[in-house]
């Protein structure tokens, strides 16, 4: 597969992209339109106020909401040789300061809204410089002045983007990865799933997130589209945008198709101009993607990857064959192995399931500050995902689960996302997880939560038992308002499995 053109950074593309289109529009978020010329003006200006900071060479943490002001402060960090630390804006004083001690920046950008949590941590945190970004307070976009100064280009092997992530699991670790590995992965999945300059990209997961800067930020940059940013997501605004802007592509999670589904407002929108969506983040029921593309008339193409991977590697190609249940093809220049989870080391036999492991110009140097931890992930130059999977025989990679979701129910191994995939073919059945929770006598034993109005446990008990083997046939069955989630969509397994334990519900039967 031939790889699309190349660029040494995510700032070359949007240099080039000013360049060629200065007068189109590039960025949109409520009543905020700027042009490529205004856009990358926006972002010299602010670089060269980042570099006379001394943000060269060191890091800039961005707490702020979607908003144009976090579009051009990514770019405006990146510009200066600085490396970018996005983080959520609602973390709480405590979260924030765990991560911005690990991250030591030299400049803050804080939303306005989060001021307070920061003024919280200045007293035993030295923070650098702080500047507060808000309606009533500064703009970043009113740099965009003429003339520009020209655009600054930084180094492509320095580190350009620190994603901290893992917060569901323990504190969060600091994933470094270099500018080049980031433009790198832009084209590698532009082979796949290609967008044109005549995109309008719907970005409506959070900035601060890999998933939305690489399928959103990065991807629209290179294309020369035009990006427009939701500054917070409900399927009823949603669906409001993507008619009113004509929206051609975006990029979902499973919460997000299902939500929009749901909605009344899904029927009346205009769909006209969507041609293609992108799925990821964690698997999505094969009934969901169906129901999408037939309401819809457009396609959607899911993917996998994860932050440690930068992020994308494997897709289902926009213009060839779509493979439901599957993740898609490996992308350019990247290899992947199906190993023995045990030793991880022995290679599965063709159409197995083993844990995944890549290796390819995309990903992580490793972990902040973590030597141990980046050994473990990174052995031999491979990059251990932590995922269990197969390939088939046509080459598509196929997820069954996360290696720690993974449940060995009386010697046997079970593979929640079978379940939650056999869940989502019952009728009424919104959302579904499975789990696993320790067993006196099993060892463990399969938990299921569903979201499923006006279904009862008898009948979801009955409709699995006609579709799954007895040792997979779940322990415990409930019906639930909601699922928990993480900030970016992910229903939290972790917190499930300590509610169900925390309910006495360990030992089992």
């Amino acid at each position: 597969m031939t790889m699309p053109e190349t660029f040494p950074t995510v700032v070359h593309m949007l240099a080039r992209a000013a360049s060629i289109h200065p007068d189109k529009e590039a960025l949109v978020c409520g009543d905020d339109r700027l042009t490529y010329a205004q856009y990358a003006g926006a972002v010299a200006t602010f670089a060269d106020e980042l570099t006379g900071l001394g943000a060269s060479g060191g890091r800039v943490a961005l707490i702020l909401p979607n908003s144009t002001d976090f579009a051009i402060a990514a770019f405006a960090s990146l510009a200066a040789g600085a490396q970018t630390a996005p983080l959520n804006p609602l973390y709480t004083a405590h979260e924030l300061g765990e991560i911005l001690q690990d991250c030591r920046p030299d400049v803050v950008l804080v939303a306005s809204e989060a001021m307070n949590k920061i003024a919280a941590l200045g007293d035993r945190l030295d923070l650098g410089t702080v500047i507060e970004i808000g309606p009533q307070v500064r703009s970043l976009r009113d740099g965009a002045t003429e003339p520009a100064p020209d655009m600054p280009l930084p180094s492509p092997d320095a580190l350009g983007i620190l994603q901290y992530t893992g917060g569901t699991t323990g504190k969060p670790k600091g994933v470094d990865i270099t500018h080049r590995a980031t433009a790198t992965n832009v084209s590698q999945r532009q082979a796949i799933v290609p967008i044109g300059g005549d995109d309008r990209l719907l970005v409506m997961t959070p900035l601060y997130h890999v998933y939305a800067s690489s399928m959103g930020l990065f991807a629209a940059a290179y294309a020369a589209g035009t990006l427009v940013i939701l500054p917070r997501y409900t399927p009823e605004i949603a669906l409001t945008t993507i008619g009113r802007e004509r929206i051609s592509f975006f990029a979902g999670s499973p919460t997000i198709y299902h939500g929009l589904l749901a909605h009344p407002l899904m029927d009346g929108t205009d769909f006209g101009n969507l041609a293609l969506c992108f799925s990821g983040a964690s698997a999505l029921p094969a009934e969901t993607l169906a129901e999408w593309e037939r309401r819809t008339g457009s396609v959607i193409c899911e993917g996998f990857g994860q932050t440690e991977t930068g992020p994308v590697i494997a897709a289902n190609p926009r213009d060839g064959v779509r493979k439901a249940g599957s993740v898609g093809v490996i992308l350019p220049e990247t290899e992947v192995q199906i190993v023995d989870p045990v030793d991880g080391v022995t290679p599965c036999p063709p159409g197995a399931n083993g844990e995944i492991r890549v290796r390819g110009p995309q990903l992580m140097t490793g972990y902040r500050n973590r030597p141990d931890e980046t050994a473990q992930t990174i052995r031999d130059g491979w990059l251990y995902t932590g995922d269990i999977g197969f390939i088939d025989e046509d080459g598509y990679l196929a997820i069954s689960d996360r290696k720690k979701d993974m449940v060995i129910v009386s010697g046997f191994n079970v593979f929640p996302r079978e379940i939650e995939e056999t869940l989502y073919s019952c009728p009424g059945v919104r959302e579904a997880a499975a789990f696993g929770v320790p067993h006196t006598r099993k060892g463990e034993a399969i938990h299921v939560h569903v979201v499923a109005p006006g279904v009862t446990v008898n009948a979801i008990e009955a409709f699995l038992a006609e579709r799954l083997t007895r040792y997979k046939i779940p322990s415990c069955v409930e019906i639930v308002s909601e699922l928990p989630k993480t900030p970016i969509g992910k229903v939290d397994k972790a917190a499930l499995r300590k509610a169900a334990q925390a309910e006495g519900h360990p030992a089992g039967t």
